[in-house]
């Protein structure tokens, strides 16, 4: 086994001969139809740093029965019934888009649920005390002050201790930009579920269809990715300085300009909603707007791809992969071809060749957080890693 982070040793067994058939990514003629080759049981990368205790949900979960009990409450059983179902529209457009943001290196799931639990119940818990706080000691404050000052500066900072809270307890599964986006997504796109059971709502209650299908349009429609856009921007710092492998301190230091930001945006785009011609504005901020997010994935997705790429051809270099498997596992259209290939093996090994991608890009995100310096684990999961790519591309070869 070759010592940790530096350059590997090449062994005579860390390259099959036989893996020089992957340059081509021609699909092969098998004779007849065969059922994949069964992986064999392989060490797993440690779980530390990378899920989240039972003891986190079970918190939340408390929380969440408190958050039934105040729309039970306030809204009543059917209104807020109404609302629930229409919220999954907005969350499942939400969530599709984050998938395609996430497809690269999925986060862990228990992280994921985290995220959205976060936002979706302690964020907007948070944001509901303040407000009754704010209440009994000044009274009720204007519609404008509560969307443009009140709600950036309150909803924001209660997102944005989330994001903070999934760096700490996922450093592991925090790698950088992208995941700093994701999460910060996910913890928006919990927020916007649960703000848009009572938006339906008392829609309902007060305007009755015809309200809440214009409610329903301009939030769950036209304004679906708002509150995952606003906290993308703290995530977004936060992941930066998960990069550079920072720490605590430098991820509240650094994070704390996004939140800054999230704030500007929040508020900015409540202010456009209320001034002026809303279907004017919408048109020319608020769209221009998610435009310029949406080619800032796309760039962020690209930096990703060519980091990985780097960091493989660390391994390359020392004979773990070919040059030509550096190029399949860490750019798209090299998985897309490598998983063609896979189609045409005996039995459709397609389900082998995603699991050495997700393999491969776990291992290129070990040597990155092992060249920062913050993952005492490293050592243990480079090596397990490599076991279980090498032991996968022999399964995918295997006549």
């Amino acid at each position: 086994m070759p010592p940790a982070y530096a350059q590997p040793a090449p062994s005579h067994d860390a390259q099959p001969a036989s893996a020089q058939a992957y340059p081509a990514y021609a699909p092969a003629a098998p004779p007849a139809p065969a059922p994949a080759p069964a992986v064999p049981a392989l060490p797993m990368p440690v779980r530390k740093g990378r899920t989240v205790s039972i003891w986190v949900f079970g918190v939340l979960g408390f929380a969440l029965l408190a958050m039934i009990a105040y729309f039970a409450l306030f809204l009543g059983t059917g209104a807020s019934v109404v609302g629930l179902i229409l919220a999954f529209v907005p969350l499942g457009i939400v969530l599709f888009g984050v998938h395609l943001m996430d497809r690269w290196e999925p986060e862990p799931k228990s992280m994921v649920a985290f995220a959205l639990a976060w936002g979706g119940v302690a964020a907007v818990g948070i944001a509901l005390l303040v407000d009754l706080l704010l209440t009994l000691a000044v009274g009720q404050r204007s519609g404008f002050s509560s969307a443009v000052i009140q709600a950036p500066i309150v909803e924001e900072t209660a997102k944005g201790l989330g994001v903070l809270l999934a760096f700490v307890i996922g450093k592991r599964a925090f790698d950088g930009p992208v995941d700093g986006v994701v999460y910060g997504a996910l913890v928006g796109a919990g927020f916007a579920f649960t703000e848009n059971i009572q938006y339906f709502g008392i829609s309902l209650i007060n305007g009755g269809a015809g309200t809440l299908t214009l409610t329903f349009i301009l939030r769950g429609l036209l304004s679906p990715f708002a509150h995952a856009m606003f906290t993308a921007l703290t995530g977004l710092a936060i992941g930066l300085a998960a990069r550079r492998g920072a720490g605590v301190s430098g991820a509240i230091s650094t994070g704390s300009l996004g939140l800054l930001g999230a704030m500007a945006l929040h508020a900015f785009w409540n202010g456009s909603s209320m001034l002026g011609d809303f279907i004017v504005l919408y048109l020319t901020t608020q769209i221009p707007l998610f435009i310029g997010f949406i080619f800032a994935i796309v760039a962020l997705r690209k930096a990703e791809s060519r980091l990985t790429q780097r960091r493989l051809a660390d391994y390359a270099q020392a004979g773990w992969f070919t040059n030509e498997e550096v190029v399949m596992l860490a750019t798209p259209a090299g998985r897309r071809a490598g998983l063609r290939w896979a189609a045409g093996l005996p039995g459709d090994r397609r389900r082998l060749m995603r699991t050495f991608i997700k393999d491969a890009t776990a291992l290129a995100a070990v040597r990155q957080r092992a060249i920062t310096g913050h993952d005492a684990y490293a050592a243990a999961d480079e090596q397990a890693l490599l076991l279980r790519t090498r032991a996968t591309r022999a399964q995918l070869l295997a006549y």
